[in-house]
């Protein structure tokens, strides 16, 4: 087959997908992407730009479409070259999200697409309104949602199929087109992350480098941006009881000054970017009287190696999140066999069965999680218990060789004998 994959961010959720599909005899893998990502083993990317910003003018439920649509027709531009340039699909991967594959069925309208369908917004019962003191619900929230699903609704009628990482993700999706959504999770490499009893870590404090080992107590917490929207707040608070109770314990803390979701606090600035007033340092100087600032440490975002190395080190990781997109770093945490406290929020809950795979908690009891951390750190044998369960469970639904890979290759061999 000709192979097309489409994502703003190639390889995002496609990183082992494209090139395993690229390895197979037979098979053509191009990417289109906005943003360049390292280059993959037998997949040709095309890069495309903006014809022109979106204005700004419309009305302010539009800008997120108009920004969708500005993306879409730079997509086609480059599709009707790649068309020129002698190059047919028979399937179209997409990741919709950015809006680049809403005019590509109006290049090849004989190509089957299957769009990767992440999330479906909803102003009640998933992230809208669900933190009130950060996020209160508006009242327009159903209106703007509307607007801001209407990039994948006008995506239902061209998409012969759906692919969602998880079954709470599918859920949100509305019919018909949630019947067309398969379930299959983009994999995690449990070969490589794996517990390892021998691993170290070195720091830079103020005081000078420090060498962590597995006998040391390490408490952690990852986001790739530290913002609300996966709880950081929620655990800053739970932090002085932790470090009261446990005086030998250090906190390493992954994530970036920025947001990935959500909005920067009032008065940070820009929409995105770091800032000194971002959500770090916000919940940072709520807490900063009662904690001591040598035990805490902020590491920003690392190498991924560094961070399976942190995860190894783990005693005790932490995971919070609103009902959304379940992040990558929860299964990655199991796969390390880490004792793990999360939020009791729908999309975890397929992962972490609690007091089988992890405890839940309740998302706002901060005691909760305090007490929580600190019985774990107290009973080796619990979490080791729970560790052990959590890294058999990765083995058996999230990884990416055996189960994960596969899943994903037969659902885009299946893409192109579905009726158009």
């Amino acid at each position: 087959m000709n192979i097309l994959f489409v994502h703003q961010n190639f390889p995002g959720q496609f990183k082992h997908l494209a090139p395993a599909l690229a390895a197979l005899p037979g098979h053509r893998v191009v990417a289109m992407h906005i943003n360049p990502g390292p280059p993959l083993a037998g997949v040709q990317a095309v890069a495309y730009g903006l014809l022109a910003p979106p204005s700004g003018q419309a009305h302010r439920w539009l800008h997120d479409l108009e920004a969708k649509v500005h993306r879409g027709e730079a997509a086609y531009r480059a599709a009707k070259q790649l068309q020129q340039n002698g190059f047919t699909p028979d399937v179209i991967v997409a990741h919709p999200g950015w809006g680049e594959s809403l005019f590509l069925k109006d290049v090849w309208p004989q190509a089957r697409m299957g769009i990767y369908s992440e999330f479906y917004y909803h102003a009640e019962g998933a992230d809208m309104g669900f933190d009130n003191e950060l996020s209160p619900a508006k009242e327009d929230d159903a209106c703007r949602l509307r607007l801001k699903n209407a990039n994948y609704d006008l995506h239902f009628p061209i998409s012969q199929a759906g692919l969602s990482p998880t079954h709470w993700q599918r859920s949100v999706f509305p019919e018909p087109f949630r019947s067309k959504i398969s379930v299959m999770h983009d994999g995690i490499d449990t070969q490589y992350i794996r517990p390892n009893a021998d691993v170290t870590m070195t720091l830079g404090t103020r005081k000078g480098k420090l060498l962590l080992t597995r006998q040391d107590e390490i408490i952690t917490f990852v986001n790739r941006n530290l913002e609300p929207y996966r709880g950081y707040h929620i655990f800053m608070r739970a932090l002085p009881a932790i470090l009261k109770a446990r005086p030998k314990a250090r906190v390493l803390i992954v994530g970036g000054d920025g947001v990935s979701y959500g909005a920067l606090p009032p008065g940070s600035g820009g929409k995105s970017g770091g800032s000194a007033k971002g959500w770090r340092q916000v919940f940072l100087n709520e807490v900063k009287a009662d904690i001591d600032p040598d035990r805490v440490h902020f590491l920003g975002k690392i190498p991924y190696a560094d961070f399976v190395q942190m995860l190894q080190l783990s005693t005790v990781h932490v995971y919070l999140t609103y009902p959304f997109v379940l992040s990558w770093s929860l299964l990655e945490a199991m796969s390390a066999g880490c004792a793990i406290v999360a939020s009791d929020t729908q999309p975890v809950r397929e992962a972490v069965v609690g007091k089988q795979t992890g405890r839940l908690v309740d998302f706002f009891d901060v005691a909760g999680f305090s007490n929580n951390v600190i019985a774990l750190c107290e009973d080796p044998q619990e979490r080791k218990r729970l560790g052990d369960a959590a890294r058999e469970f990765a083995l058996s639904k999230y990884d990416l060789r055996s189960h994960c890979l596969p899943g994903q290759l037969a659902w885009v061999q299946s893409l192109r004998d579905l009726p158009l």
